[in-house]
């Protein structure tokens, strides 16, 4: 059976402002270089960078920040943002009304003076248009079965395993021998040996293509979490809302309404004192 084809979607997120506050600082550990190690971090409504053990690396300095991508970050100060590196230099400077994440292309795009455009990752205004976006194949891992208005599922890949026709739907998450399954209006999560590894309790689950189908984002009662590479929750489901993960961090919103990142491991980068 041919592989489905999906188009990766660059990330840009629009994000809220918010007030700046006089913080102590904590002491910091030395300064890393490489960006891609740094997650986010929130005290109170000031924003730094901290370390995987979330140790502050970067100081509070900002007002808000995003993740490192392709070794930069944008980060806001007051109503203008610009773009930082590893080690907190100020590559580009603090002056779009919006900025988003830099992309596999290395482009980003951003709003200056209610004019957008794309920008390189020196800084300068990109006058050619982007490219068509890169595809990606993810192979499927069976083959549907349907019986009597109901579906099941034959492994192909990776095992023999035979799920039964008694699902209303089933999604292939093209990794791992996961499939998401709906019976009724509840989701859960099948592994490859046809066994529920996450029960049939969510009110939706969702995963995307531009991260490769990773960390699901699961939905219960009007509140998110997501899910580990194994289909069981990498996190209470508990937030507000969940963005997708995007160079192994998410942007969540908690239940007061204060932004946050978690990163792979379900550890969260905030205090809100």
């Amino acid at each position: 059976m041919s592989a489905f084809r999906f188009r990766l979607l660059r990330p840009g997120w629009l994000l809220l402002a918010s007030c700046a506050l006089s913080l102590l600082l904590p002491e910091f550990a030395p300064a890393q270089t490489a960006g891609s190690r740094l997650v986010p971090f929130r005290k109170g409504s000031r924003w730094g960078y901290a370390d995987q053990s979330r140790r502050l690396v970067l100081p509070l300095a900002y007002d808000e920040a995003g993740p490192f991508v392709q070794e930069l970050a944008w980060v806001r100060q007051g109503p203008l943002y610009g773009y930082i590196d590893g080690s907190g230099n100020a590559l580009i400077p603090a002056q779009y009304s919006y900025a988003g994440n830099f992309g596999p292309d290395g482009r980003a795009t951003v709003v200056l003076r209610g004019d957008t455009f794309a920008i390189g990752p020196a800084g300068h205004r990109l006058a050619s248009p982007a490219g068509p976006e890169p595809e990606t194949d993810y192979l499927e891992q069976g083959d549907l079965l349907r019986r009597q208005g109901k579906v099941g599922f034959r492994f192909t890949s990776g095992s023999s395993t035979v799920v039964p026709a008694e699902y209303d739907e089933i999604r292939d998450l093209h990794h791992s021998g996961l499939l998401l399954v709906r019976q009724g209006s509840k989701w859960g999560v099948l592994n490859a040996k046809g066994r529920l590894v996450l029960p049939l309790e969510y009110d939706a689950i969702r995963a995307t293509a531009a991260n490769g189908f990773l960390y699901p984002i699961v939905e219960q009662a009007g509140r998110f979490g997501y899910l580990s590479h194994e289909g069981r929750l990498l996190t209470e489901v508990k937030y507000a809302a969940a963005e997708p993960f995007v160079a192994d961090v998410a942007r969540v919103t908690t239940s007061t309404g204060q932004p946050g990142y978690i990163d792979s491991k379900g550890r969260e980068f905030w205090e809100d004192k």
